[in-house]
């Protein structure tokens, strides 16, 4: 029914800030192991290989996952050499001088695609400016390439564009067309599918991190979780490297309207009774829902959309522009 619009988000996260060391990226020694000692989430363990060919008991553990934390591991997802290469492409375009990377930066009206610069999104009340700095490429960029679609992106983008990027965005088929790096928040679209190498979130060797976002928690009535977190500086001797990950968001397509799916469930129908009036019908399109949320979170806004213009929404506040 929906055709999800996707982006990669090569994420630095400086200054830099289970367990077993690894070596990944070149130019970059083993990383030490993540610590024993650092209070994480036992976030279960999905093998991809299983759900695709249909097990009920893997199955079964994904939805548990789903609709309890909203977070899981996934193993034998079998794109490791492709987020590989997504990681070097990140590293050669955020290395750029900044003059250069700021000819594309999202600007301040909620445009999600191109480049976002450290200290352009507040974290808390207080207006502490981020220290992220990342770069949304868009799906529909990769397949209308070289054609822009959204925007364009810098040269180190572009020469990667069919050998990297293309092969994580194929064409939907015919019938389904000491600070915080990040402060708490939940994902807008649909799912994330995230790969990082330290702390921060919390990695396993070979393991992507994956987690239900706001479209699929309204889709579903609140059945399936979408659930807060955020992103830290890397624990203790990891600290030393900078932080990169790599993530796919999935969402809806820009005029999706964003509503609970009652009349095709009997059990969300049984969710949303149960909830307030209008809870998961916030009456806009995806497209509008993330200009909302990605405006919100610059700086620049951080006077217009502090708490008291927030409204809210599923488990969570969630300040708006109005």
């Amino acid at each position: 029914m929906y055709i999800p619009v996707s982006c990669w988000m090569p994420q630095l996260c400086d200054p830099p800030s289970q367990k077993p060391a690894w070596t990944t990226m070149p130019g970059l020694a083993t990383y030490p192991p993540f610590p024993d000692d650092v209070p994480t989430h036992p976030l279960l363990i999905i093998d991809y290989q299983l759900v695709k060919a249909g097990s009920e008991d893997e199955i079964e553990k994904l939805w548990k996952a789903a609709t309890e934390l909203g977070f899981w591991y996934l193993k034998n997802h079998g794109v490791e050499e492709e987020v590989e290469a997504m990681f070097d492409m990140g590293r050669e375009t955020l290395a750029l001088p900044l003059e250069k990377k700021m000819r594309y930066e999202q600007g301040d009206k909620g445009f999600s695609f191109g480049y976002k610069a450290a200290g352009m999104q507040f974290m808390d009340n207080n207006g502490t400016r981020d220290v992220t700095e990342f770069l949304n490429i868009s799906k529909d960029d990769a397949l209308a390439w070289p054609t822009p679609f959204h925007r364009t992106y810098p040269s180190t983008v572009n020469s990667h564009m069919d050998s990297v990027i293309k092969p994580f965005a194929p064409p939907a088929k015919p019938e389904h067309m000491g600070k915080n790096f990040l402060s708490a928040h939940t994902d807008f679209g649909s799912l994330s599918f995230l790969h990082n190498r330290l702390g921060g979130l919390q990695p396993i060797p070979g393991h992507a991190i994956c987690n239900i976002g706001d479209a699929l928690n309204m889709f579903s009535g609140g059945i399936l979780r979408s659930n807060i977190h955020r992103v830290i500086p890397p624990p203790k001797e990891q600290a030393q490297h900078e932080r990169w990950s790599v993530v796919f968001f999935t969402r809806p397509n820009d005029n999706v309207e964003l509503h609970d799916l009652s009349q095709e469930s009997a059990l969300i129908a049984e969710a949303v009774a149960k909830a307030p009036m209008g809870k998961y019908r916030p009456g806009v399109t995806a497209k509008e829902w993330l200009a909302r949320r990605v405006g919100a979170q610059r700086y620049t806004n951080y006077k217009v959309c502090l708490y008291r213009n927030s409204r809210r929404f599923g488990n969570r506040d969630v300040p708006l522009l109005q």
